[in-house]
């Protein structure tokens, strides 16, 4: 991850370098120690790689999307196309948030794929399974949930018998997304209050309203972002109601457009 672009921003990776007192080069293409797959490390390296692969679109188009979208981490990302902060601001912020989900232990998340979410929250208030939360919402048919592991793999059993056609577990360390993250969002907005943001020069679909990002309130809806759902389903609706979407995913995978594909499709077989 990020071979090819390293090299062409050397400036750029010796900033993330910098603030983040590691080699990120080392960690994304060798990892001797193991760590890419920690939280701490993950968030910062994605949020470079993908930062580095938008300056190269740039650089080959010499032109801005006219609207950014990312999801959960990769907001930061589209607020940093969108130019509200510069890459070791935004580096800094990820390091921070990255250390402070870390912090949180005891929680998980699981995939299910082929309920609605208002069917998800139905069989899991049936079977007196309260202390899950709905993460992410990633398409009329697939759903992130999250919170206390116990709860979370008795959730597999009564969701597959009302008609869930996949339950997974997420490779993940605690409850993300969840209103268990609230101290760490209590802790992020405290540190935002220091940072100076810029309005944005494109409009950025936030993960908490689903809509353009109001320049006053950025600071709030990231620190919420922490502990609320990540509204993806939404988010590619408003963008498929804009003139004539051309969509165009950056950085490692193809995971987003084939939401986006998914959200249509599903819209489409359902009428809406």
């Amino acid at each position: 991850m990020g071979a090819e672009l390293f090299p062409k921003f050397p400036e750029q990776v010796a900033t993330a370098d910098r603030e983040l007192g590691y080699s990120i080069a080392e960690l994304c293409l060798r990892d001797p120690e193991g760590k890419l797959n920690s939280t701490r490390y993950t968030q910062p390296a994605l949020f470079l790689v993908n930062a580095l692969t938008f300056l190269n679109r740039l650089v080959e188009t010499g032109e801005l999307p006219h609207v950014v979208a990312g999801h959960s981490l990769g907001e930061y990302n589209a607020l940093f196309a969108a130019g509200v902060f510069d890459l070791a601001t935004g580096i800094r912020l990820v390091r921070e948030r990255a250390a402070l989900m870390a912090r949180a232990t005891g929680g998980g998340m699981a995939a299910v794929i082929g309920l609605t979410p208002e069917k998800i929250e139905t069989v899991l208030r049936d079977a007196h399974l309260g202390a899950l939360d709905i993460a992410n919402l990633n398409s009329p048919q697939q759903t992130v949930i999250s919170g206390p592991v116990s709860e979370l793999e008795q959730s597999q059993k009564p969701l597959e018998v009302a008609g869930a056609m996949l339950w997974k577990r997420l490779p993940v360390s605690a409850a993300f997304h969840s209103r268990y993250m609230v101290d760490a969002e209590r802790a992020f907005a405290a540190l935002l209050r220091d940072v100076e943001l810029a309005p944005p020069r494109i409009p950025v679909i936030s993960n908490v309203t689903a809509a353009p990002h109001e320049p006053g309130a950025i600071k709030e809806k990231l620190a919420q972002q922490i502990s609320h759902s990540v509204r993806w389903t939404e988010t590619v609706r408003w963008l498929t109601r804009q003139p004539e979407p051309v969509y165009s995913e950056l950085g490692p995978g193809n995971v987003l457009t084939g939401l986006v594909r998914r959200v249509q499709m599903e819209d489409g077989k359902s009428g809406r």
